[in-house]
């Protein structure tokens, strides 16, 4: 059985949406733009990285602050994010995971470095797919001592 027959040729589209929005979150975050990074979520939508020593933050309000104090605080980073599994509930609501690996200096000096299971729900919006909650799960003892947003 191909993965066309899995899937179904009229997801691809959207597999490859869902792909890129969590793409556009990493470059949002290694390229210190915190509104390219927020354009990845959901009005609502929820980060909650407490797993790995972080916050919970719900709502772009909250996110847009986080995200703005991350890219203040950070000297370097990067973040590599592969291995996209994605399950489909109906035409507008999926769920995934994917692999984070991260690195940072902080301009404080520290070094930070985190291995990390996203697992995420995606909801289609006018505007196309969006992140509406991630959750990241440590898979490696995360290294975050320093890291001051």
């Amino acid at each position: 059985m191909s993965i066309d027959n899995i899937i179904g040729e009229d997801r691809a589209g959207d597999i490859a949406e869902i792909t890129r929005i969590t793409h556009v979150y990493a470059r949002g975050l290694d390229r210190f733009d915190p509104k390219e990074t927020l354009s990845a979520f959901t009005v609502d939508g929820v980060w909650d990285a407490g797993a790995v020593g972080l916050t919970r933050y719900e709502g772009h309000e909250q996110l847009l602050d986080f995200f703005e104090r991350d890219a203040e605080s950070v000297d370097k980073q990067f973040h590599i994010i592969t291995n996209h599994v994605i399950d489909f509930q109906d035409a507008d609501n999926a769920t995934g995971t994917n692999y984070v690996f991260s690195e940072a200096e902080m301009k404080n000096g520290a070094a930070i470095k985190a291995i990390a299971l996203n697992t995420d729900r995606y909801v289609r919006t006018p505007e196309g797919w969006k992140i509406a909650e991630r959750v990241i799960t440590p898979l490696t003892t995360p290294q975050m001592d320093g890291f001051d947003a």
